[in-house]
This record gives structure tokens, sequence and C-alpha cells, in this order.
């Protein structure tokens, strides 16, 4: 083989490549080909993946890039327009010198030469030119772009410039042939200057995708970066569709006359040899101070820690101390604690709040005698193995969150200390995912957003789910795939553009620190806000050994310091929130907070925990409801469990809690390691005591193990039972028939943890979060005013969020008062009558002209009148939109005169203001200046006799300045009615912050309710009229969208401002607010009892159809005619009033027992049948409400009657009648 691909864009020239590595590394194996090169569009993001994929397949990897090469310097910027804003030049990195020489001049493209790409110079070429081989690349290459232009003589100078550069034999001319009449010039004036200066040539493919059958795909994605669709003319295409790993025998076919160019391909690859060292640490060396090395500084903290933390087990606990220092030592991470413990220390000594520990590390003696973690890993019997495992040698990991708001202090320190260079942050790549993926492309192909939406949502929206995967697992996209052509298409391209990456971001929390500068290691890009990152993602950046560390801002240790302070301020007593497990005394004033107070953990058994880290979900609400938490332990198994997987335990564990004679343990030695979490296996720190305390294994075995079952490792897991049953001898490991325990209970046991170790959770984390979660709580309970107006401060951006959080203070009996200028401050504040709006809320004012106002009125006193407002701020940034919006706000309403009063003379008053300045200035008096102040009061600005603007005005005005309705709510006077009839409120159709999920399901069944506040109307191809809906209630906004069928029905009831309950299903994609689609309307004067029952058309069994040509969820009159509903609302159509299904309990208790069950069973069913309970001790009947309304059909009385028992579910018919 004599020939090697040297230009190849993969995956990562982002948008322009879809050549994916693996494809491209298995398809030159094909070929029969030894080496092949790698260099994307100015970016080096896929070279670790890249050389890693073909050091496996055999293929010698040649590391290069395709860089842009400014036409003068790269600090210029508008010398020059369009294409020549930048030339093409491929650089190849010959030995591990040239790599590190590529690295640096990537590097600065982006650090110093971006404009519009990362642009590079003749400057930095000449200075890091050694090891590099450059090619002079595509048509848009220097060389290149003088040679179509007819300009030989400067396409030679350039070539001699780019070979003194790099030096005789280092340069080659680069032929390409892709059917491009261009070209054809080119290779000829190519040909001649190889002859005439001697420079040699070099033949390659512009690679831009693997197949050739692979140009389709390739031109969507073009038109994915270009915003275009297949249909428009004017866009960006590679004509020919030959852009394609070529077989050297199709490339000699391209150029017989220059056999000597496909033979250099080989020759250059022979030449590039880059290793690249995985595994080995590159920590940055901690400076200690005078007397002492790292080890024995480290040793110093840990036991004075551990004589602090255990004054009394100081000598019992030593020797775990010393055998985790050992470990530690061995490992090589001496550095790594020291420099994690700085950092943290000064973020304690400085007042930023630190968390009391995420992840793992919370399991190591280490980290909570160095003040690294706060949670008592004996107490909690959390294990240092789960942590760092001293028989698998991997970087520790410990994540850190602080206060949100001073997060960025912490870094700015780490960079202080270990300079500029070598601290950088992280760069992620957004994929195209599999739902994603056919949306883009369905809109590249111009078909119906309906149509892609329906098939995107038939993909399972599950973790790592690809589309291979969805159409194994769901048959309804399997048979559209196979009978429509369309959907065949438009899923065949999808799957061929599935998972390429499609932009770059930064990483929320991940810094690199590293030993020298950054770019000695990695390349470096620029994230869009301009900050610097790697071009390696944090895996890549862990295998190459440098040190990553999570800096994460969470919200809530903003919260417990606002509200700490607060409750300072406001009642002088001092909360103690980082001494959890013990007290050092070293504020004894301080009050520490118990996290055993029954009281606490009652509230939290309540389910009101609107607030409260981790507990605030609605599903999470009703488990605490359910679980009734009498500890903390029991708060640390909640978190645990309320999540996929585990809740299938739920039940099981609240039995063993209220029922503890009902608590079996196969074998008397699970009894100690379950009996915490009332023998169920919870955490994967109880596996790995199993697996330790009944078969003998070592704690790293028993990590491992855990880490097998965890990650689904079925030959390790099928290897390891034996070892559990039966020992290992040569492993040191004794099994569980050693230690008396039967066969049978072995397996058993191996059974059920291979079952849980799937989804078991980390204990350290659930602790550590469970103890921030407790704090909130604490606060909340006994400090609800104070806690609650931190809360809202640290939203106060998030209007929805803020209205969220009134509606809960207006429940907990706490008023929210109207900001105000003489007693309000920036944030929300906590007074006796309540909690006062920050002003810092109020739109279109900053943060330094709130502190003006504020700063003026503490030193000379409250401000009196709006005039005495406006003199005395009139040197600050206060402006007359200012003024009008703390008017509109009702932040002035302590002052002299009415809002409407106030709205009137605000204009004057300033521009007066004004005037007095210019004179002043220009040192005038005028005869007002003369007059006594008796007599100038005559002269002042008087406001008119007007009354106070209505309640709607006023309610008006709060929303447009400060986002939400404050003193009031255009629908309050319905609350009862609404809280009556609606099934979900607008939050809930909102993406949750720290999940990124919304609450309500893709299809779910709601009924909403408010006011509508915007409409927009739209026209489909075929002329009908449909429109998106904007619904507000007290919680926030929604959008609706409405089809013709219901626009033609409803629209009468679509007006701005009308009260109205919509009936529809969620419509829920991924990293998106949800909205809600139409299927019924009706105001609130028609909803005295509920809802109507919505007219649908039934098929035999009673079930709802879905219109064949409508969309999936339109109404029965939008089917099959694009929405018409011929001649009225499906008035032909017999409407049925719906039978009744009578479940039979003999007491309420009995029903209350299985309520729950009995709900969630009855939840999928959708219909107008009634369901009716009835309680045959007392006689008494109860119909559901109609959102629990279903369809009658064999399945589901079948599986009632499985439930409840034959005797007690009945289906009570009732006739059809014709509907006049």
């Amino acid at each position: 083989m004599s020939f090697a691909h040297l230009h190849v864009h993969t995956e990562y020239s982002l948008l322009d490549g879809s050549n994916k590595i693996k494809e491209y590394v298995k398809r030159i194996k094909e070929l029969g080909m030894t080496a092949g090169a790698i260099t994307d569009h100015g970016v080096m993001f896929g070279v670790i993946d890249f050389y890693k994929e073909a050091k496996k397949a055999g293929i010698n990897p040649v590391l290069g890039c395709e860089v842009y090469v400014a036409p003068n310097s790269r600090f210029d910027r508008e010398m020059s327009h369009g294409e020549d804003r930048y030339y093409h030049l491929v650089l190849l990195a010959e030995n591990n010198q040239g790599y590190q020489n590529l690295m640096k001049i990537v590097s600065k493209g982006f650090v110093e030469g971006y404009y519009y790409k990362p642009r590079v110079d003749m400057e930095l070429l000449e200075q890091y030119h050694e090891g590099l081989i450059a090619l002079s690349a595509c048509l848009a290459g220097e060389v290149q772009r003088y040679l179509v232009r007819g300009l030989y003589d400067e396409a030679k100078k350039t070539a001699q410039r780019y070979e003194a550069c790099f030096g005789k034999g280092n340069y080659f001319l680069e032929l390409q042939d892709h059917g491009i009449p261009d070209q054809k010039t080119v290779n000829a004036g190519l040909m001649r200057l190889s002859q005439e200066l001697g420079i040699e040539l070099v033949a390659t493919n512009d690679v831009h995708y693997t197949y050739a059958e692979d140009w389709e795909a390739h031109d969507i994605l073009l038109c994915l970066q270009t915003g275009k669709k297949l249909s428009d003319e004017n866009r960006m295409r590679y004509e020919g569709g030959q852009y394609y790993v070529k077989s050297e025998e199709e490339m000699r076919a391209l150029f017989p006359y220059a056999a000597q160019a496909i033979e250099n391909t080989q020759k250059i690859a022979d030449r590039c040899h880059v290793e690249i060292e995985f595994g080995v640490t590159k920590l940055p060396h901690f400076t200690v101070p005078d007397g002492y090395d790292s080890w024995t500084y480290l040793n110093k903290l840990c036991h004075e820690g551990l004589i602090q933390r255990y004054p009394d087990r100081h000598d019992e606990l030593l020797p775990q101390l010393d055998y985790e220092l050992s470990v530690i030592q061995k490992m090589g991470y001496v550095d790594y604690f020291l420099i994690v413990w700085d950092f943290i220390n000064y973020a304690r000594t400085h007042g930023i709040p630190v968390g009391p520990g995420r992840g793992s590390a919370a399991g190591s003696l280490v980290s909570y005698t160095t003040g690294i973690t706060n949670i008592d890993p004996i107490r909690y019997n959390l294990l240092f193995e789960r942590f760092l495992n001293p028989e698998r040698v991997t970087m520790p990991d410990i994540d850190i969150d602080f206060c949100y708001e001073r997060r960025s202090e912490v870094i700015d320190y780490v960079i202080g200390k270990y300079g500029k260079d070598c601290v950088t942050q992280i760069v992620t790549f957004g994929t195209l995912a599999a739902r994603g993926v056919i949306r883009d492309v369905g809109r590249v192909m111009d078909l119906p957003y309906n149509f892609c939406d329906t098939i995107a949502k038939n993909i399972p929206n599950e973790l790592n789910i690809t589309i291979d995967k969805a159409l194994t697992m769901n048959p309804e996209l399997r048979t559209m795939y196979e009978t429509d052509d369309t959907v065949h298409t438009l899923i065949d391209m999808a799957k061929r553009l599935e998972g390429l990456p499609r932009h770059t971001s930064m990483h929320a929390a991940g810094v690199v620190i590293s030993q020298k500068a950054m770019d000695e290691y990695v390349p470096l890009s620029r994230a869009s806000d301009g900050t610097i990152t790697t071009q390696f993602v944090m895996t890549t950046i862990e295998e190459l050994g440098l040190l990553k560390m999570d800096f994460l801002g969470l919200r809530t240790l903003t919260v417990i310091k606002d509200a700490v302070a607060l409750v300072e301020k406001n009642h002088g007593v001092r909360i103690d929130v980082d001494h959890i497990d013990y007290n050092d005394n070293s504020d004894p004033d301080a009050i520490q907070i118990d996290y055993g107070d029954k009281k606490v953990l009652d509230a939290i058994g309540t389910g009101k925990c609107e607030g409260v880290f981790q507990l605030e979900s609605a599903g999470m609400k009703n488990f605490m409801k359910e679980l009734k938490p009498q500890s903390l332990e029991d708060v640390i198994a909640g978190i645990s469990l309320y999540r996929p997987g585990p809740m299938d335990f739920i039940p099981k564990y609240i039995k063993g809690k209220n029922e503890p004679e009902s608590i079996t343990y196969t074998c008397k030695e699970l009894e100690p390691i379950l009996e915490p979490t009332y023998g169920c296996i919870v955490y994967q720190e109880q596996v790995m005591q199993i697996v330790q305390n009944l078969a003998g294994y070592s704690m790293g075995q028993a990590d491992n193990i855990r880490r097998a079952m965890s990650k689904k490792k079925q030959y390790v897991i099928d290897a390891e039972r034996h070892n559990f049953v039966y020992g290992n001898e040569e492993q040191g490991i004794k099994g569980c028939i050693v230690n008396g325990i039967s066969e049978k209970a072995a397996n058993e046991i191996y059974d059920s943890m291979v079952d849980f170790a799937k989804y078991a959770f980390n204990k350290s984390h659930a602790a550590a979060y469970a103890v921030v979660a407790y704090q909130t709580a604490y606060l909340k309970y006994y400090y609800p005013v104070e806690f609650m107006a931190a809360l809202m401060t640290s939203v106060i951006d998030n209007p929805r969020k803020v209205a969220e959080y009134i509606y809960t203070c207006r429940q907990m009996g706490i008023k929210v008062l109207a900001p105000d200028i003489n007693e309000g401050e920036g944030r929300f504040s906590a007074t006796k009558d309540g909690i006062r709006y920050g002003l810092y809320a109020i739109k279109s004012i900053g943060r330094s002209v709130v502190d003006a106002i504020i700063a003026e009125r503490n030193q000379n006193g409250p401000y009196r009148t709006l005039q005495n407002f406006i003199e005395r701020v009139a040197d600050s940034e206060v402006n007359k939109r200012t003024v009008e919006n703390l008017i509109k706000s009702g932040a002035c309403d302590t002052l002299d005169g009415n809002r409407q009063q106030m709205m009137m003379v605000y204009n004057a008053l300033m521009d007066q203001q004004v005037q007095t300045k210019k004179k002043s200035l220009a040192g005038q008096m005028s005869l007002f200046d003369l007059v006594s102040e008796e007599e100038k009061k005559a002269y002042e600005i008087q406001y008119p006799n007007v009354g106070e603007y209505s309640k709607e005005i006023k309610l008006g005005f709060e929303k447009e300045v400060i986002g939400i309705y404050l003193t009031g709510h255009p629908l309050e006077e319905y609350e009862e009615k609404w809280r009556r009839i609606i099934s979900a409120v607008t939050s809930d159709f909102l993406l949750d912050e720290e999940s990124g999920e919304v609450k309500l399901r893709d299809n779910q069944k709601v009924i909403i309710g408010g006011m509508i506040t915007e409409k927009n109307i739209k026209y489909t191809k075929n002329n009908k009229t449909m429109a998106f809906l904007l619904l507000e209630d007290l919680f926030g906004t929604v959008e609706v969208i409405v089809f013709p069928g219901e626009y033609e029905r409803y629209h009468t009831l679509l007006n701005e401002d009308e009260k109205v309950f919509i009936r529809g299903h969620a419509n829920v994609e991924e990293d998106k607010n949800a909205k809600i689609v139409c299927e019924q309307i009706c105001t609130f004067e028609q909803a005295e009892n509920g809802m109507p029952q919505e007219q649908r058309t039934y098929r035999q069994g009673g079930g709802y159809r879905r219109g064949a040509g409508g969309t999936a969820g339109s109404s029965p009159a939008s089917a099959g005619d694009g929405g018409s509903s011929r001649g009225g609302a499906a008035a032909q159509v017999p409407a049925r009033r719906g039978d009744e299904l009578w479940l039979q309990f003999e007491t309420k208790e009995a029903f209350a027992e299985k309520e729950k069950e009995l709900y969630a069973m009855l939840h999928d069913s959708d219909g107008k049948d009634t369901v009716v309970i009835y309680i045959s001790s007392v006689k008494a009947m109860k119909r559901l409400p109609e959102n629990y309304s279903i369809c009658i059909e064999p399945e589901i009385v079948n599986n009632l009657t499985k439930f409840l028992g034959e005797n007690n579910v009945k289906v009570v018919k009732k006739s059809i009648e014709k509907k006049p």
C-alpha cells in the first residue's frame, strides 16, 4: 500500500464534516491502508479520539490541523474582506516536538488571532515550525488562490516563503481533483511550480464524509450549518459527491500524471510518529510552609483535624486515618489533597459558603479531618474505598459546591496562585441526539413540523437512546419506517448524522489546573463569551493525567447564607451551619442545628417542601408525605430512593419502616448492614459491605464488583458470582459457603445485589445533600420569613419562579409587600410585616442605581415627597425611566401622592431639576432664588386633583415593570374554582433548573386555567387558521397550540384577557419548556361545575378515536379535512353520556390505603366514563372528578378486578342519546 489520506475532516469540523472517527478508521483499515490523518478546520478537538481509535486498529495516526492563515498579522482585523480574510494550510505533526508546536499554533489562533475564524500568521508558523510538515491545502490555500486568479509569480513567491519557513522537504504542493473546473487550472500551475522550484507534490482528497453514498446526509449537514433547506437555490454545496474516503486505486485513476504525488502521501505518513502519554499524572506542585514537605504537611493537617473533630475518639480512629494517608501517598495524590484543601480553606476563611461534600469524597476521613468535607464518614458509615480504591489507580474526583454568587472568587484565587496560563475551563460538545436530529433533518427536508414531531416522539425519551435502539423498542416507529418512504428517507438520513457534535460550549463547572502553561498539554479554544477553554473534553483531560476540578455553584448555599444573615439581623441569633457533626466551640454564641429535631422532620413529612433543597418536586413532596422521616438517615434514604429504578423499592422501604416486624433477612450477617434501611439495599456502600462481610472480599475488590454491577458488565458479574458463593483462593476471597451461608441463600443475596446495584446510589453524596436539605427545612420551619426572602432573592431574575414562591408565601400566611424606596433593599428583605419586594427586581433599573438610592436614604433619611426624592438622587444615574418604573411598581407609594398623580408630574419635576442643575453650573440666579421659602411653595409643581388608578391598571403596571402581579392577581377572585378544576399549573410546563426536565409526561392529559395574554394567528398550507396563545395563571405563563379544528370551534373565546379553562395534552420536547395542545376550551363562567364534557367520537368499545388526517391529539372535528368541522362542532355525532364504573371498598380507611395505586391505574385511561367509589360500611358513594374519567375497556376492568376482587368492580351501562 502506498497511499495515505492526509487531508481529512472528521465530525469535529463542526457541521462541516460527517466523517465519524470510528467509521473512518474502520474504512481505511478495510481499504488496506496503514496510516491516515486528521486535519479538521482550525481545531484539534478530535485528535485524541482519533489517536486511540487508530492505535487500536493498528493504523498509524497522523495528527494535524487545517489552519487558517491571516494574510498579514493575526492581530489585524478589517484589513481584508470575504475570502481574503484567511487562507487554508494543512499542518501535520511529524514527531512529539511537532505535536507540541501544533498545539501552540492552534491555541494562539483562538487566543490571539480569532476573527471570524481562529487565525494564525507567518510569525507563528516561523516560531513553531519545527517538527511540522505543511501541505498547501485546497483551493482556499494561498498558493492556489493566486493560481486561480492567474497570478503565477505571486503564487511562486508564496510557495518559496512557505518552504523557507518549514524547510526543504517539509512543505508540499497539494493536488486535488473533485471535478471542480478551477482545480484543473490550479493543478497545472502546481505541477509547473513543482518543476521550477523543486517542491514535491502530494495528492489528497478533501475528505468530509466516509462513504460515497453519504453525500446526501452531508448535504443536509451543510444546510444545518447554514440554516438553509435542501430546496433553497442559493446555498453552500460540495458539488460532485467526491469528498469521501477513496481507495488508492481511485486516487491513482484521478492522478495518472502524478504517480509520485500518490507515493509521497505514504512517505509523509511514514515520517509521522507521535506518542501520546496517558495515565501519568501531571499535578502542579503545591508550595508548603518552611520545614515541611507535601507528605509531612498533609499529615500535620490531618492529625490536627482528627483531634479537633474527634476529641474523644482520636486514638481509636488514628489507624484508619493512617491507612487512608498511606493509600494516598502510594497512589501519588498527596499534592492533589493539598491543592483541594488550600482553595476550600481559602473559601471558608473568606466567608464563602462551601457545601458539606459532594460525591464519594465524603467517605474519606482525610477529607473530613482537613475540612475538605463536613460530613462525618464514621457516623454515617461511609466508605473510603468507594472514593479511592487502592486496587484501581484512578485520579480521585472531588467536586465542590460553592455559593453561586461567590464561586468566581475561588476560581480567581486558583488562577492567582497557579498562574493565568495554567488554569483553564473545559469544553463540552452538544450533539445531534436521536429526537433532535429527526426534527433537524425534517426541517432541512422541508417536511411538516407535526409530521417530524410525531416521529421524534416515537423515540423513547431515555438516556443514551439511539434511533436504531428506538426502531427495535417501538413497533409503531418500525412500522412507519418500513411502510412510508418519506419516513424511511428521513430516518436513514438522521441515522447517518446522529451523534455528530453540533456546537461547543463551556462545561458548567470544570476547571483544569496544570504544572506548566496549558497549551503545553492541550490545545486551547474560545467559548462564545470569549472565555478560553481546552479543546479536549473532561474525560480526555483526565486520561492525559491533568488535574480536573469541578467548581460548582449551588444556589441553595447562597440561600442558606442569606437566610442566616437575615436571621441574625432581625433576631440577633447566629446559626452555625458549618459544624454539622461536631462543635469545636470556635463560636460559643452560635446556635447549633439539631439534625434530629422532630418538629423539622415532621414539617418535611407534611410534604410542604417548597424551597427545600432536593425535596421540592411534586413527586418528592408526595414521597415525603408517605415516608414521614423520623431521622436524617430517612432523608438520606429518601434522596437515594427517589429516582427511576429504586422507586420500585419505595413501598418495601416504607413498609419496613412502619412495620419493623415484617423485615426479614436471608441470613443473619445481613442484619447489621441493612438494618438502617429497613432490610432494603439502598446504597452502593451496602453492596460493598455485603461482599466484604459475607464473602471475605477486600474493600478494593468490593469496590471493583460494585463498579462492574453499576456499569452492567455482565461477564464480570457472572465471574464474580462464583467467587462470592464459593470463594477464590488465588484472589484471597473466602466465599459465603465457608462463612456458613448456604449456596441457595448466597445466590439469592447475589441476585438481589445485582438487581439493585444497577440503580444503587452513592451514600456519601446522598448524606451530604440530605444535610443541605435539612438545613433549608430547619430555616423554613423556624425562620420562614427570612428563609423565603432569601429564597426569592436567589431567583430574583426569574419572575416565574418568584411568582411561584409568592404563592407559597401566601399559603404560609406570609405577606409579600410592594417594593419601597424608603423601606426596601436591593434584595428581598424580611420585615416584621412580611417580605419586602427587592428593588433589584424592578425592570430597567440597574443595580448601581438602586444602590445609590439606598445609600442616599441611609445617609440623609427617608424620602418625603416625589420632588424631594428627585432632587436628592439627581446626581446619580436616575433617569425618567427609573422614576416611572419605581412609581408603577408601587415603590413610591409612601411618598406624598398616589400613583396616578405622580405619573402625571414626574416628567415636569425631572425637567425642572435638569434646568436648576444647568443654572447652578452656570452660576446664574433667578428671581425664584430671591423669594422666601413660603413664596417658593406657591411656585412648586402641584399634583393634579385625580384619584388613584383602578386596581386593574395598577396590576397591569406591576406586571409590566416587575414581571408579576404583586398586590393582587386578576384571577384571585376565581382562585377557589380555578384550583378545583385544573389538573396542572403553568410552572409544571417549565424546565426544572436542576433536573433539566419538566414535571409532565409527553401527551399527558391536562386541564389548565388562566387568562389569555397573547394571541398569534397563523395560517396552514391549506389556508386554515390556527393560533398560538399565551395563557397566564397564578404561577406564570404557558404556550397553547390551537390547531385549525379547535380554532374553528372555539375562536369566539380566543380573546386577550379572556379567562378560560383549556383541556389538552402536554407537548414535551427535550431541553424546552413544554406546551399544551388544545382539545377543548370553555370560559370560567361555563365551568361552574367543572369543564363541560367535550364531544368525542367513540369507536366500538368506547375508546377515543384520533382522526387519521389530523394531528396527534387534535379533535375529531379536525380529522381528515385539515381541521374543518363541516357545519359545526361534530353536531351529528352521537354523544355518549358515559357509563359508570363502580368500585366498592368496605371502609374509608380501606379506600385511603389503596387510593394512590388506584389513581395510578386509572391515570392512563382517558374517556368519558365516570368512576364511582362506594363505601359499603356507611353506604356512601362518591363520583370522582371529571379529570379521573376513563374509558371502560376489558383490560382496565380485568386489572381492577385483580386489584380489588371480583365482587368489588361493577360496570353500570348508560344509554346513548342523540344531541339535539
